[in-house]
C-alpha cells in the first residue's frame, strides 16, 4: 500500500508553507516590513512533499484589492521590489537639496536688493497720480512738491447736482500735509513677498490733507447757496380752473460728506461731484389730489354772496380763485387760505354805502365862542367774522349766501370827552402874512388839514406825524425853500411859514416845546428867534399840551395871510423879550448858470439875537417860568446867474 504524505504532522511544512517563510526570513534581514502571518493553507494543495516550491509575485495593487469570499480563506503571496522607505529617503533628500538652493539664491537677491534700494521709496509707490516708486527720498519729495502744492492755488470744479461750481482748495483751508503724505508713503517693506510683487505691482497713495476748519465750514456755508428747497405741492388757479401743482424734491448739500469727500479727493483736480441729501417734502401727493377734488374745484362751481344792509356783495369763480390759495396742512395735507385784504378789496366797494364811519366829536368857532360838534357812532363791517362763514360756503354745493356782519365802532373822541375838555376861550393866536402863488397853495392845503385838530391834555402834537406826507398827491405845488443855505424850489415850499404861525400860537398859549428848528437865515417877515421850519420826514414841529384842558387848533387863510389859534382855558400870559442882534457875519457871492436852478438874491448879513419866554400865572401874575433861547442866522448869500 503506497502511503500518502502527511499534512497535519508536526515538524513537517507543506512546501507553500516553506516558500512563505523564506520570503519573510528574507524580509526580515533587509530590514523591511514583513508581510502578514500564513493563513490557513489553501484548499487545494500540492500532493506531496516533493512538490516544487512556487514563489508568488503579488503587487500592493493587487494585495490591495484583493478580499477573500465569503468562507474562503485570504491568500497570502510573497512581496517583491525594491524597499519602499529607501526609495522615499532618496526622494527627500534630493528635494531638501533643491529647496535649499533656492532658499539660498533667493536670500541672496534679498539681500542685494535690500542693499540696493536702501533709502528708496517703496517701487511701485503712486502719489496722486505721480511715480515715485524707487527714487530716492529727497527727489521723490522734490517732484511731490512741484506737482501738487501748486494745486492749492488752482480751482477745482464742483457738481452739487446739476449745478457746476468752483473752489479754490487753499481759500477753503486746504492744503498738502507733506508729514503725513511721507508717513503713508512709508520706507522699504520687510517682508519678502511685498518687495517681490513690487516689481510687477503699483500701490496707490492718498496724499493727507491739512485742514483750517474754519475756512472750510465757511466754503461749505457757502456753497449751501446751491441748496434747492423743495417746492411742496399745492392747487393752482388758471382764471377759474383749478389745477393740481405736483411736488417737486429739492435737495440739501450734506455737509459731512462733503466736507470729507474735499479733504479727500481735493488733490486730484478732477470735477468731484458732492453728495446731498433730498429735501424734505410736507405735503404728500396724494393729498394734492384730494384738495383738487374735495376743496377747489367746489369752491369755483358757483358764485358766493354776501348780503348787507340794503345791498349785497358777490364773488364770481374767478374773484374766488383769486382769494383761495392753499398752504400745508402741518399733517401732511393742504389747507385752503383765503386772503382777506384782496376778498376786502372786492367786497368792500360794493357794500361801502351800507357803512357808517365813526367822527370825532370836534368844535366849530361861532360868534367868538367854541361850540362841541358832536360825534359820529359808526357801523361797520367786521370783515374777519364775517369770512368765517366763507370755508363752509366754498364747499356748499347751491346755497352760497352769506351775511355781513356790522358792528358798532365809538370814535376816539367821544361827545361827552370833547364837553368835557373845558375848550371855551383863545388861549393864544398869531398871523402871518406876504405870501400868495405857489406858497399861498401850499399854506391853503396845510391849514384845511390842521383845521379842527384836538390835542388832549398831556399829549403831543407833532405837525409832520399829523399831515402826514406833503407831496403832489396830497394837492401840494412845488415852491420856494432854503437848499443847503441858499434859495431853491420843492413840493410843499412855504410851509414853513404854517409852521412859524403855529409855533407862535403855541408859544404864547403857553404849551412846552418839544423841538423846532429855525430857519437857517433870517427871514424878515417872520419875528427874530421865534420862527420854526419843517421838512417833511426830516424837521418837524412839536408841541406839549401841559395845560389842565384840551386845546382845539384853528387855522384859517385868506388870499395873503394865515392865523392860527389855540383854543382852551386860558391860565397864563406870556411875553416875548427879543434880545439885541450882535456878531454880524458878511454874505458870500455864488455864481450859479442862468436856469431854473439859479435864483438870484441880492444877499443879506447873518447875526446873532436871542428870544426870552417869560410865563406868568394868569390870576395872581406870580413868575411860573423864563426861558431864553440863543439863536445864530448865516448871512444869505449873494446869488448871481450868469
Amino acid at each position: 500500500m503506497t502511503s500518502q504524505p502527511s499534512t497535519g504532522r508536526r515538524g513537517h511544512q507543506p512546501a507553500g508553507e516553506v516558500g512563505l517563510r523564506q520570503l519573510l526570513e528574507s524580509a526580515q534581514a533587509q530590514g523591511t516590513n514583513p508581510p502578514p502571518a500564513p493563513g490557513p493553507p489553501p484548499a487545494q494543495e500540492w500532493g506531496d512533499d516533493s512538490a516544487p516550491t512556487v514563489p508568488i509575485k503579488v503587487t500592493p495593487a493587487a494585495r490591495a484589492t484583493h478580499r477573500a469570499k465569503p468562507g474562503e480563506r485570504p491568500v497570502r503571496r510573497p512581496i517583491s521590489g525594491p524597499p519602499p522607505q529607501r526609495l522615499n529617503r532618496t526622494v527627500l533628500k534630493r528635494a531638501g537639496i533643491t529647496v535649499g538652493a533656492v532658499l539660498a539664491v533667493a536670500g541672496l537677491g534679498y539681500a542685494v536688493d535690500w542693499v540696493l534700494s536702501a533709502g528708496e521709496v517703496p517701487r511701485g509707490t503712486v502719489v496722486s497720480g505721480i511715480e515715485v516708486g524707487g527714487l530716492d527720498r529727497a527727489t521723490a519729495d522734490a517732484r511731490l512738491r512741484a506737482e501738487l502744492a501748486p494745486r492749492a492755488d488752482r480751482e477745482l470744479p464742483l457738481r452739487i447736482g446739476d449745478v457746476q461750481t468752483r473752489v479754490v482748495p487753499a481759500t477753503a483751508g486746504l492744503s498738502v500735509d507733506w508729514d503725513g503724505t511721507w508717513d503713508r508713503i512709508g520706507t522699504q517693506p520687510l517682508n519678502p513677498l511685498t518687495r517681490f510683487t513690487s516689481f510687477f505691482s503699483a500701490r496707490d497713495v492718498k496724499v493727507a490733507s491739512l485742514v483750517d476748519d474754519v475756512a472750510l465750514e465757511r466754503q461749505l456755508t457757502a456753497l449751501r447757496v446751491h441748496d434747492r428747497p423743495s417746492v411742496e405741492g399745492t392747487i393752482a388757479f388758471d382764471k377759474a380752473r383749478p389745477v393740481a401743482v405736483a411736488p417737486v424734491p429739492g435737495r440739501v448739500l450734506d455737509i459731512s460728506a462733503a466736507r470729507a469727500e474735499l479733504i479727500d479727493d481735493w488733490i486730484t483736480g478732477i470735477t468731484l461731484d458732492l453728495p446731498v441729501h433730498p429735501a424734505p417734502l410736507t405735503v404728500r401727493p396724494e393729498a394734492v389730489d384730494q384738495a383738487l377734488r374735495t376743496v377747489a374745484e367746489p369752491a369755483v362751481r358757483a358764485p358766493i354772496v354776501f348780503a348787507g344792509k340794503g345791498a349785497s356783495a358777490k364773488l364770481d369763480p374767478e374773484q374766488i380763485a383769486g382769494v383761495l390759495s392753499f398752504v400745508p396742512d402741518g399733517q401732511g395735507g393742504l389747507a385752503p387760505s383765503i386772503d382777506q385784504n384782496v376778498a376786502v378789496g372786492l367786497l368792500g366797494p360794493q357794500l361801502v354805502a351800507t357803512e357808517i364811519e365813526p367822527k370825532d366829536a370836534t368844535f366849530a368857532v361861532s360868534g367868538g365862542k367854541p361850540t362841541v360838534v358832536p360825534a359820529v357812532v359808526g357801523d361797520k363791517i367786521n370783515w374777519p367774522k364775517t369770512f368765517e362763514q366763507l370755508t363752509a360756503l366754498l364747499a356748499a354745493p347751491q346755497e352760497r349766501t352769506g351775511q355781513a356782519i356790522y358792528e358798532k365802532v365809538e370814535p376816539k373822541l367821544t361827545t361827552e370827552a370833547a364837553q368835557g375838555l373845558g375848550i371855551v376861550e383863545t388861549m393864544g393866536s398869531f398871523t402871518t402874512n406876504g405870501f400868495s402863488g405857489p406858497s399861498g397853495v401850499n399854506i391853503k392845503v396845510v391849514a384845511r388839514k390842521v383845521n379842527g385838530a384836538v390835542v388832549k391834555p398831556g399829549d403831543t402834537f407833532s405837525l409832520n406825524d399829523f399831515t402826514g406826507p406833503r407831496g403832489a398827491a396830497e394837492g401840494y405845488v412845488e415852491s420856494g425853500i432854503i437848499d443847503h443855505g441858499r434859495p431853491g424850489t420843492a413840493v410843499g415850499g412855504g410851509i414853513s411859514q404854517f409852521a412859524t404861525t403855529l409855533y407862535n400860537a403855541a408859544y404864547f398859549a403857553g404849551m412846552e416845546d418839544e423841538g423846532h428848528t429855525e430857519h437857517s437865515y433870517y427871514i424878515s417877515r417872520y419875528p427874530a428867534a421865534r420862527e420854526a421850519t419843517v421838512f417833511d420826514g426830516a424837521i418837524d414841529l412839536r408841541f406839549r399840551n401841559n395845560a389842565p384842558t384840551g386845546v382845539y387848533i384853528e387855522a384859517v387863510t385868506t388870499d395873503s395871510e394865515v392865523t392860527v389859534r389855540l383854543w382852551g382855558t386860558k391860565t397864563v400870559e406870556v411875553e416875548s423879550v427879543t434880545g439885541d442882534r450882535s456878531k454880524p457875519t458878511e454874505p458870500t457871492t455864488i455864481k450859479l448858470p442862468k436856469g431854473k436852478d439859479c435864483i438870484a438874491s441880492e444877499g443879506a448879513p447873518g447875526f446873532t439875537t436871542s428870544d426870552t419866554r417869560i410865563i406868568t400865572d394868569k390870576r395872581s401874575g406870580r413868575e411860573i417860568s423864563r426861558h431864553t433861547r440863543t439863536v445864530k442866522y448865516d448871512p444869505i448869500p449873494v446869488v448871481k446867474c450868469e
